[in-house]
């Protein structure tokens, strides 16, 4: 696929694509070579009409009777979602959740590499975690430049997330992963994700209730007949 053609995937169908990568690399790992997109569809709880309508967006075509050749599709996909050279990633805020996303990451990823944490805290500055080096705030500008540094991923407390943002952009970072719950606003140029753990807890809880109304719904109604 051409540059254009890239720019032009939608955002979902990206995520899902990251998606059937992981499942393509588990099923690989057991020893399967082809797969169908109603396995793929199976794996990631989606339909198998969504499976052939990404693949045949990003040009791949499987086999009738044996199915997508697996290794050939994560190549693909390769292509499309990484960089080349690999790109360079900073947290900022090492509390605990800034700690945890730096020990899941590190290393998962050969094209994403976490180089850098900043903090305020003295006890962590000069510090290493994960053999991730964490620096004071002051030095932002300086490491992001040296190290090339290009996505970022805030998880400072919320009073401190915008003036974050400001920094990790002035420096020259060109995405912004925002897990705290402040809504954040970027210039052109800058692609940013948000991800609010608290809404996507309540949206589960929600939907649990409402299951529990349903089921103790449905026991009334049988208790009655």
């Amino acid at each position: 696929m051409n540059k254009e053609s890239i720019k032009q995937i939608p955002h979902k169908t990206i995520e899902r694509l990251s998606q059937y990568r992981r499942a393509l690399l588990l099923v690989s790992a057991k020893g399967k070579t082809h797969i169908f997109s109603h396995e793929i569809a199976e794996i990631q709880h989606i339909t198998a009409v969504q499976v052939r309508r990404d693949l045949m967006l990003i040009g791949y075509s499987g086999d009738l009777r044996k199915g997508y050749k697996i290794q050939a599709l994560v190549e693909l996909i390769g292509q499309i979602i990484d960089s080349p050279s690999g790109q360079k990633v900073a947290v900022f805020g090492l509390g605990n959740l800034g700690m945890a996303l730096t020990h899941y990451l590190s290393g998962r990823r050969e094209n994403l590499y976490i180089v850098a944490a900043f903090d305020v805290d003295e006890h962590k500055i000069g510090q290493s975690f994960e053999g991730v080096p964490c620096y004071g705030m002051e030095k932002v500008k300086e490491i992001v430049a040296r190290e090339n540094i290009t996505i970022g991923i805030i998880t400072v407390p919320a009073e401190e997330a915008k003036a974050t943002k400001n920094l990790a952009i002035e420096a020259g970072v060109k995405g912004i992963l925002n897990y705290t719950p402040v809504p954040m606003e970027v210039p052109e140029g800058v692609f940013l994700e948000e991800y609010d753990m608290i809404t996507s807890l309540e949206k589960v809880a929600f939907y649990v209730k409402e299951l529990g109304s349903s089921d103790l719904e449905n026991t009334k109604r049988t208790a009655s007949k």
